[in-house]
């Protein structure tokens, strides 16, 4: 499955299938919750929190891919992410775009 980010593919003929998504609230539990908000305080990367949301955004990916996938689509087009907090500690992570497929 081709993910693309642009709105179209050069030189590519292609019937558009729709839209596809794929989203995840995700979150960390207490103790890491406590230790990244001990980070704020001297300041630097959350790693805890970057690598929940690289987990995030890989399991929302996967979701539009099948989404795509039971579509019978070949690409997905315009793939945008989006993320937004949930509630302290949790965010949503949602990944979006067309579904296509050759001609």
């Amino acid at each position: 499955m081709k993910l693309i980010s642009i709105e179209n593919i050069p030189g590519q003929e292609y019937e558009v299938l729709g839209l596809v998504r794929g989203t995840i609230v995700q979150s960390k539990n207490f103790g890491k919750d406590f230790m990244a908000g001990m980070k704020t305080l001297v300041g630097g990367e959350i790693k805890s929190y970057t690598d929940m949301l690289t987990e995030a955004r890989q399991i929302a990916t996967k979701r539009m891919v099948d989404e795509a996938t039971a579509l019978g689509a070949d690409a997905v087009v315009g793939v945008r992410y989006s993320s937004s907090s949930v509630m302290q500690g949790a965010a949503e992570v949602l990944a979006f775009g067309t579904a296509v497929k050759f001609k």
